[in-house]
């Protein structure tokens, strides 16, 4: 199988390059892009047929029961890891081009075509709302930013650049306290690097920082300084050693710093039970995403990355590599899916929830998930093989 990476609208699918590389070092990233993908799908569907028991961040545990919470915390490892994994591929893409200058010319212009498409479809699928009085500035906008970020980073060594992003990771809590008045010039800055909040465009029109960009910039720089990990001739086992050194380096960094109690987080407690215990502990802040946040989700996700590249020729990886191949495309197919279905809800049955339409309790929500992966499977895997067959349709590449 001819596969080679590069980063995408969210991060590049590794089978986009033409090239004989058959490394299960390729598969795995993409299957395990493809395997966030169903978590991002669950929550979607908790967003969509759920929002008469929406959960707060960090999540209230007194109130919040344990399928809830567990449908939730798998949705947490979406954005680290597209996040790095993006970083990480666009090293790879370096390998195979001109060096950093074409890096950077690549991470700036499809920087700047996901901020386009976050403000124009993504916005549009959430809010049905033409033109929009509120536009939220998400995940796809906290990646392309990055990206751009990233742009100008990729000049510097790798080991300046690693330290660098993990000294953002690391320290931006220390910022948490810092907060500027709507009318201070430093407000709107501040909202789009570090402060969740609101930015009045006009009266008509407000725009939500929903991801704070500044630890994304971090995330993205350290999944570049990864990028050697995996770069053509690198030996398997050296590159899973790496990755479960510092899986589990990231889980007991977490570990450590959880048990202090502080740091960037709302302390845990002992509850009644165990369950409520460690549900407490691992009731972590990703809005922004706090040092304890990135450090769990990575860490796992490293291990996840070491697994999938063990069984990356398993039969029941494949769709996940699928998946994992057209990750714009199904991103925006499953929002625009979801929201019709919605309707379609509402003009059948009427609002059930109060005022929203919903299902009853949780399972219902991993049943539709599930039917939904499979329902949308068929058009994911028809548009990433239009991808791989026509490369000469130059805009196919953003999705």
């Amino acid at each position: 199988m001819s596969r080679a990476v590069s980063a995408s609208a969210v991060a590049q699918p590794a089978h986009s390059q033409a090239g004989p590389v058959s490394h299960s070092r390729l598969q795995s990233i993409d299957a395990l892009r493809g395997l966030i993908i169903v978590f991002m799908l669950l929550d979607h569907v908790r967003e969509t047929f759920f929002l008469h028991r929406q959960v707060t961040d960090p999540m209230d545990v007194g109130s919040t029961s344990l399928d809830l919470f567990l449908s939730r915390t798998l949705a947490h490892f979406c954005a680290p890891l597209f996040v790095f994994l993006t970083g990480l591929s666009a090293f790879l893409y370096g390998q195979r081009h001109s060096g950093t200058a074409d890096v950077a010319r690549f991470l700036f212009i499809r920087g700047l075509v996901l901020i386009a498409l976050e403000l124009t479809l993504v916005n549009f699928a959430w809010t049905f709302q033409l033109p929009p009085s509120v536009i939220y500035l998400q995940v796809i906008w906290a990646i392309g930013l990055s990206m751009i970020a990233l742009a100008v980073l990729v000049t510097l060594p790798r080991g300046l650049l690693a330290v660098l992003g993990m000294a953002i990771i690391g320290g931006h809590n220390l910022l948490d306290g810092v907060h500027f008045a709507a009318k201070s010039w430093m407000h709107i800055p501040w909202a789009i690097l570090h402060d969740r909040g609101w930015i009045e465009v006009s009266e008509g029109l407000r725009l939500r920082t929903s991801y704070p960009v500044l630890p994304w910039i971090g995330v993205i720089a350290v999944g570049y300084a990864a990028g050697p990990w995996f770069a053509k001739g690198v030996k398997s086992d050296k590159r899973e050693m790496n990755l479960i050194a510092w899986g589990f380096g990231l889980l007991a960094l977490f570990l450590a710093l959880r048990g202090f109690n502080g740091y960037g987080e709302k302390p845990w407690v002992a509850g009644a039970t165990t369950t409520n215990t460690l549900m407490s502990l691992l009731n972590i802040t990703k809005y922004p995403p706090s040092l304890l946040f990135i450090s769990f989700t990575l860490g796992l996700g490293l291990l996840m990355l070491a697994w999938l590249e063990r069984g990356a020729d398993k039969r029941w990886v494949k769709p996940l590599v699928t998946f994992g191949a057209a990750p714009m495309f199904f991103y925006l197919l499953h929002l625009y899916v979801l929201k019709v279905l919605y309707l379609i809800a509402v003009v059948l049955w009427g609002r059930n929830q109060g005022t929203y339409f919903g299902f009853d309790s949780v399972w219902a929500l991993w049943v539709c998930a599930a039917a939904l992966t499979v329902a949308l499977f068929p058009a994911v895997r028809g548009f990433a093989k239009l991808k791989a067959r026509r490369r000469d349709i130059t805009w196919l590449k953003y999705f």
